[in-house]
């Protein structure tokens, strides 16, 4: 499945938690926020606004 990179939500040094969104996405419509997963800090985000990105793509890093 493919979706567009909508909004970037977080920049590198921010720390973020759990729950927290680290990019919205769009596919078929519909808005998908994209969370850590973990606590951290954000390191990279590799993806821009408008990108395409598929399942399993590298959206940021966290440390």
């Amino acid at each position: 499945m493919f979706a567009t990179v909508l909004k970037v939500v977080v920049e590198p040094g921010e720390t973020v938690g759990p729950d927290d969104t680290l990019v919205i996405l769009e596919s078929m419509k519909m808005e998908i926020p994209a969370t850590a997963g973990i606590g951290g800090t954000v390191v990279k985000v590799a993806v821009r606004e408008g990108e395409t990105v598929q399942v399993g793509d590298l959206l940021a890093v966290l440390e």
